[in-house]
């Protein structure tokens, strides 16, 4: 069982996922082509993620890979006020159909002038809409310099995608 990172291309999907399973920061600036999947092993278990590109493209495979997975995580930039709307859009559609799927929305790129703070993301992607059944979290995250450990918030959200993990097998 897997799971599942998804977000808009751009979001920094890439970047978190390598700063998970390293706990070093490696920004990437290349789009993801297609599938990347990584294997993070912790104390208590053993992750494997699969991140499938965020380009228009790719997002008909999204729903493909749902019905197979532990958790979703998905990623969107919080300064890229212009795209939250499609952001909001398409992880809807993604979960109307798994009211059950254990949601870990990270609002992403925290350290940006002008990124919308956590209350506001909430909002714009409408949380509050997708109902009470599932377990959905919402971590605000930001990758900084190449070679820095990673931030609190980046470890915190390692530990509840572990925990999601456990609780879910």
């Amino acid at each position: 069982k897997q799971i599942l990172v998804l977000g808009l291309d751009g979001a920094g999907k890439t970047s978190v996922l390598h700063s998970l399973a390293t706990n070093h920061v490696k920004r990437s600036v290349a789009p993801t082509e297609g599938f990347n999947a990584i294997c993070i092993n912790t104390e208590e278990s053993q992750m494997e993620f699969l991140e499938i590109g965020g380009s228009e493209s790719l997002r008909s495979y999204w729903k493909m890979y749902l019905p197979k997975v532990l958790l979703l995580v998905y990623v969107v930039d919080s300064a890229d006020h212009a795209r939250l709307p499609m952001a909001k859009q398409l992880l809807h559609q993604l979960i109307q159909n798994n009211s059950t799927l254990p949601v870990v929305v990270l609002a992403n790129k925290q350290d940006l002038e002008g990124a919308y703070c956590i209350a506001d993301i909430h909002d714009a992607l409408a949380l509050s809409d997708i109902g009470d059944e599932r377990k959905m979290f919402l971590i605000g995250t930001h990758v900084a310099e190449d070679g820095s450990e990673i931030s609190s918030s980046m470890q915190d959200a390692k530990e509840l995608i572990g925990q999601l993990v456990l609780e879910t097998q």
